[in-house]
């Protein structure tokens, strides 16, 4: 690949959520209160997303994204937009690091699709901000994880109500994404970006302590991950790049999982069908830099080796030492830099101010630009 990026990834990328604003999150409350309808919902989150949009070709970026501003959650939004999908509430969160999340969940109604996703209307928003050197790029869970919330906790039974033949299941999701896909395509969209918490969950030792007398392997589930994001992917647009972010979780600055890439490099390093993968390297959770070697030839990886979970700048020295640590595996001019993770994958943000926020932007602008070059 040429050095000089026309789409994604970029030298210097994101992963795609921004803080939200106080007057966004007023706005979006005062909707769930019924003090103001869906018009005014909308008027205040156009123009706090083209203000934001404003913000990151200011700072450089390539790449733009309306921030999730949206959305309450990285991924249930995009479920809940499904047909044949339900929002409810559970009567527990996720559980993180030393916190509980909010209580947002899916139930199935039904057979699922994918016609007439709202965030095709969102992305085509976002759309109209393009210019030479700037793309728009549309980020959604990836098929895997919206199979693996149809079968968190109590969901399951539900969802064996609806699909008792799981294979069945799996080539529904995938011709659901297929559908959303030739939509966004149709809307003008050429950057999609799959956000993966399976992964990062399946290498952690406490999510199998979780399953107990459950006799499912690791192999098996990473199976059926690899499958569904593969089969939403058959007969792809061959002028799309498609790219997947894995993360650990990313809630008020705490974490999900830990754990190293290498049990799951095999499946989906060597076998997923993306054009780069998006990873968390931010701190020791995540492991070395010697799994990348599964990643097959000419494949791009976008480092995560700025945090958005603290404040404090990395040093770039020790930024790009990792960065040559990193070329054992992976060739120099197949990395790219960003964020470990978005800003705020739900509404409740990173404990770290707007300003904190730009900074890690242009830190990592500062660092790409020393290692790649202008």
């Amino acid at each position: 690949m040429s050095s000089i990026r026309t789409n994604a990834p970029y030298r210097a990328d994101i992963v795609g959520s921004f803080l939200r604003p106080a007057e966004l999150k007023e706005a979006r409350q005062k909707f769930v209160e019924g003090k103001i309808d869906a018009s005014a919902l909308k008027a205040v989150e156009d123009r706090l997303i083209t203000d934001l949009i404003a913000k990151q070709k200011a700072h450089g970026l390539k790449v733009i994204t309306d921030g999730e501003f949206r959305r309450s959650y990285w991924h249930l939004d995009f479920m809940w937009g499904l047909n044949g999908i339900e929002e409810i509430e559970l009567d527990h969160g996720y559980q993180f690091h030393g916190e509980e999340t909010t209580r947002g969940s899916i139930a199935l109604s039904g057979r699922i699709s994918g016609e007439n996703h709202p965030f095709v209307e969102h992305f085509k928003f976002v759309k109209q901000f393009e210019e030479e050197g700037v793309t728009a790029r549309q980020t959604i869970p990836a098929p895997a994880q919206l199979f693996a919330e149809l079968f968190r906790g109590d969901n399951t039974k539900n969802t064996l109500k609806y699909y008792p033949d799981i294979d069945v299941l799996i080539e529904d999701i995938a011709k659901v994404y297929r559908q959303v896909i030739v939509d966004l395509y149709a809307a003008g969209c050429r950057n999609i970006q799959f956000d993966d918490c399976t992964w990062g969950m399946v290498v952690d030792k406490n999510y199998w302590k979780a399953h107990g007398g459950d006799k499912e392997t690791l192999d098996d589930l990473a199976k059926k991950y690899l499958k569904v994001n593969n089969l939403a992917l058959e007969g792809r647009p061959k002028d799309v790049a498609f790219t997947t972010h894995i993360c650990r979780g990313n809630y008020h600055s705490t974490y999900a999982a830990e754990g190293a890439y290498d049990p799951v490099a095999p499946y989906v390093f060597a076998q997923e069908n993306v054009d780069a993968f998006y990873l968390e390297y931010d701190d020791a959770r995540s492991g070395g830099f010697e799994p990348l070697k599964y990643i097959p030839n000419g494949k791009q990886v976008v480092l995560g080796l700025i945090t958005t979970k603290r404040p404090e700048l990395e040093s770039p020295a020790e930024i790009v030492a990792r960065i040559s640590d990193a070329e054992l595996y992976i060739p120099h001019n197949d990395l790219c830099l960003s964020p470990q993770c978005g800003f705020a994958s739900c509404e409740i943000g990173n404990k770290l101010t707007e300003e904190e926020q730009w900074a890690k932007i242009d830190l990592v602008q500062e660092i790409a630009a020393e290692v790649w070059g202008k």
